[in-house]
């Protein structure tokens, strides 16, 4: 059924690729709508960025665990695995923590922490950092080593 809608799914090895670009557009337009809603203090532009931080949030959160149901099955060098998933895995898992905190912390302070303001930015900032950092050691497994699909064969050793 998926191979009929989506035909480029049925390459994949597991559904991980089609969640994660969620997570990533929704947080980074949630910190925007946050240091735009700082700046311009305009609360509406606030609860905007409250609901795009608690959306990634959940994308987050299926994007970890489709990703760590899918990790032991993807096809990838040893070597591979070792330096960039478990790195990737670790830092997602980190971005997925930090992203709750930051969710609950705006749901208690609806839209926007008015004291702590400026921690509250640059702890969006450290986690659009690290989102960035985590995604592109998922980028270059997918477009180095060809983790997650099956066009090609798979390299033998991780090389820098």
């Amino acid at each position: 059924m998926l191979g009929r809608l989506l035909p480029g799914a049925q390459h994949l090895q597991n559904i991980h690729p089609l969640i994660v670009h969620f997570p990533i557009a929704l947080l980074f337009c949630a910190a925007l709508l946050y240091l735009l809603a700082w700046l311009a203090r305009r609360e509406s532009w606030g609860w905007s960025g409250l609901w795009m931080l608690v959306l990634g949030t959940l994308g987050a959160a299926a994007a970890v665990a489709s990703g760590l149901y899918g990790a032991e099955g993807v096809m990838v060098a040893p070597s591979v695995r070792e330096h960039l998933l478990v790195n990737h895995e670790r830092i997602m898992l980190g971005v997925l923590a930090l992203s709750v905190v930051l969710s609950i912390w705006a749901w208690l302070a609806r839209p926007m922490p008015l004291k702590g303001s400026g921690v509250f930015l640059i702890l969006l900032a450290v986690l659009l950092a690290a989102l960035a950092v985590g995604a592109d050691f998922g980028g270059r497994m997918v477009y180095d080593y060809n983790a997650g699909g099956n066009a090609c064969p798979q390299p033998i050793e991780f090389s820098n």
